[in-house]
């Protein structure tokens, strides 16, 4: 949660968090409270401690309670100074405190951390329902809002007073008073739910490891991924190798090892998260938190979810969702059985002969894509070292906008592996201190996301700049060798980048209108546009080397790397059309779920399934987007925004990939706007039409030019 503001837009945001038990600070001195006296007043992450956040939390809830009560006592007539503003400026001790503990929950966490937070979110949901059910502070608002044709507004001011009265009227300010505490009950559950979902998903990717003793076991292993295994046996005091479901050991062990068993293995326990039949099962939750929302909009007065949630989206109803995903759908379906028939024949030609399953797609995919295009990971790894990886991208950043990054080992960080950067701009113009956290730990999520510590906003004139964190689960290094990272992780990395680019170019007054606080369909055009560059040459001279001869990646692998980058795609979106149907179907019931979650998983994706089913290997248990992230009915957005990017750099390829006229186009009317104004407003002013699936379809192969 950024804002009070996008508190009480997102009271259901919360969700995505974890908690501890008792308050043990007695101490006068809590950070929490303190000012920072930091480079650019920055967290001071090694002061914190556990102890710190519940005295913190309840000193940011009183005060907020505080600073409410005074708005909506206020004797003066309502305006939109001494109400909206003044809701939107609240709260600025406990989004402080929201801000660094449920960022490092995600990063950074431990089992006291998931304690507190089971504690503090039935206050949060309780705070956040005790403004938006607030009687007499929705009627301030609904009089500037009734008001706001006679009132001279900026289009940023009209903004905010649009998204606080929506704010209340989406949360249940104009339910009657049984049906408030209906309301509260609901939210209270989900709450709940949502955390536990998060945390039986990461109970379960740290509890399993795969043992390996005997070397033949590793027939396949790429050099790196066994001696990272072999450094974590050794962390664990063990003999032998230790393979994780974290991503880097995960996905080489599934694309390479040649022990077909250990593979099966690895894919069925990665596939069965939550649905173990252990205190970690996540069955019964994803169905209990699908017809809680389901409940909840009804109460709001919408047919489903997920016409409550697309009504605040660009695609703004579930009919244009469906309409989105059936029209990719019959685009990629024929190359994605095209796909699978190469890779399944491949299989055949190499001496297989049992039934294909899924454990053996990437293992097959990947060596049929490497005599195919003569390119595989391993071949490409040793030009991306991590750190050649990040100056390219921020000389990309450089030559498009600008930017300048420079560490500053001053800045305080939770972990030994994160970095910290000022940013600035043209003229030495401080932008944002950036964080870069690269590399997976016990503790951390699995994935890669960005956020921030602190958004941009102006308060009296002073303009105070954003605090931007990137957080990935790379290759680490071993002793022999620095982090190489696969082709998949320079675009993750790239991804994840232009989300900190939407957060450090920010413009804007409001917190809760700038930076990534945009709608949902909309914040993926920054990141996915990002990607891009991935397959550009000029981009890739300008960093990828070989780590040990300093050689540029030579022309004809990055010949290979192009010819290569539409290989099994009509699988790949397939596969991301099924996780958008399936959220789709449980967030678009109007009747209680009766069905147990393999039924509706089946059911759901039976259009896109071209590989044999596994019993009680699912999805929806481990699927943290929709069911503890911010994604619910809208894991489309993906897409949506593929369409969007597709369509974006049509016009960066048109008029020079650095064309600088054109990223400064792209950076004033989508990355420093936020969500001052509709997305399609602003789309349109960038791209001067409205954005066609052509560019989309093209890219991906599956229409002609």
């Amino acid at each position: 949660m950024k804002t009070v503001t996008s508190f009480i837009l997102i009271a259901m945001a919360i969700l995505t968090t974890n908690s501890c038990k008792t308050d043990k600070s007695n101490s006068t001195i809590n950070p929490l409270l303190q000012e920072w006296n930091t480079p650019y007043q920055t967290p001071p992450f090694d002061k914190i401690k556990n102890e710190h956040y519940l005295p913190a939390f309840d000193e940011g809830i009183r005060s907020l309670r505080e600073e409410i009560d005074r708005i909506t006592n206020n004797p003066d007539a309502p305006s939109f100074e001494n109400t909206v503003e003044k809701l939107e400026q609240s709260g600025g001790l406990l989004t402080k405190t929201e801000e660094i503990f449920f960022n490092l929950l995600g990063a950074e966490a431990n089992l006291e951390m998931q304690e507190i937070a089971l504690q503090v979110q039935p206050k949060l949901t309780e705070i956040g329902n005790d403004i938006t059910l607030n009687e007499k502070l929705f009627a301030r608002v609904k009089a500037i809002y009734e008001n706001r044709e006679n009132i001279d507004f900026t289009t940023e001011q009209k903004m905010l007073l649009e998204k606080t009265y929506k704010s209340f009227s989406r949360n249940g300010a104009n339910l009657k008073a049984d049906e408030r505490s209906e309301y509260r009950k609901i939210t209270e559950e989900l709450g709940t739910l949502s955390l536990k979902f998060r945390q039986n998903v990461l109970a379960e990717t740290n509890a399993y490891t795969l043992h390996i003793i005997n070397k033949n076991d590793l027939a396949g292993l790429p050099d790196n991924t066994v001696e990272e295994a072999f450094a974590a046996a050794k962390e664990k005091n063990s003999e032998g190798w230790i393979f994780t479901l974290q991503a880097p050991s995960y996905v080489p062990f599934l694309k390479y090892a040649e022990n077909r068993h250990l593979r099966e293995q690895m894919w069925k326990a990665y596939n069965r998260r939550g649905a173990n039949g252990n205190a970690c099962d996540n069955r019964e939750i994803v169905k209990q938190i699908a017809n809680l929302r389901m409940k909840m909009a009804h109460l709001l007065g919408y047919k489903t979810y997920a016409d409550y949630v697309l009504e605040e989206r660009m695609a703004e109803n579930p009919e244009n969702v469906t309409r989105l995903l059936n029209q990719l759908l019959e685009a990629a379906k024929p190359a994605a059985q095209n796909d699978v028939s190469e890779v399944i024949h491949y299989a055949k030609s190499k001496g297989f002969v049992e039934q294909f399953m899924p454990w053996d797609w990437s293992f097959y995919s990947e060596k049929l894509k490497s005599e195919k295009y003569n390119v595989n990971d391993e071949a490409l790894r040793p030009y991306f070292k991590l750190e050649n990886v990040i100056q390219g991208v921020f000389a990309l950043a450089d030559t498009l906008y600008g930017l300048k990054f420079t560490e500053n080992k001053e800045i305080p960080v939770f972990h030994a592996d994160v970095k910290t950067y000022e940013v600035t701009g043209e003229n030495g113009k401080f932008m944002a201190v950036l964080y870069l956290d690269f590399f997976p730990r016990e503790g951390k999520n699995n994935g890669a996301w960005m956020t921030s510590f602190r958004d941009e906003q102006i308060i009296d004139g002073k303009e105070i700049r954003p605090l931007i964190s990137v957080t990935c689960n790379f290759t680490k290094p071993t002793e022999t060798k620095p982090s190489l990272l696969t082709f998949d992780e320079v675009e993750t990395f790239l991804h994840e980048f232009g989300h900190a680019l939407h957060g450090i170019l920010a413009q804007g007054t409001y917190k809760s209108l700038t930076g990534t606080n945009v709608m949902r369909d909309f914040v993926e055009l920054p990141s996915q546009f990002m990607e891009n560059f991935c397959v550009e040459k000029k981009f890739l001279d300008l960093f990828a080397a070989h780590y040990q001869t300093g050689e540029l990646i030579p022309q004809n692998l990055i010949d290979k790397i192009i010819a290569a980058k539409n290989y099994n795609e009509g699988y790949a979106t397939l596969r991301q059309l099924g996780f958008g149907m399936l959220d789709m179907a449980y967030h678009s019931i109007s009747s209680e779920i009766t069905e147990n979650a393999e039924q509706i998983e089946q059911n759901s994706m039976k259009k896109i399934q071209l590989l044999p089913t596994v019993d009680s290997c699912l999805m929806s248990t481990s699927f943290s987007h929709i069911f503890s992230g911010g994604y619910s009915a809208g894991y489309y957005s993906y897409k949506w925004s593929e369409v969007l990017d597709a369509d974006a750099f049509s016009l960066f390829i048109q008029n020079g990939i650095f064309d600088r006229e054109t990223a400064s186009s792209f950076r004033k009317n989508i990355l420093e706007k936020g969500g001052t104004e509709h997305p399609s407003t602003l789309y349109k002013r960038f791209r001067g039409q409205e954005p066609a699936i052509d560019a989309l379809l093209i890219r991906c192969g599956f229409l002609k030019q």
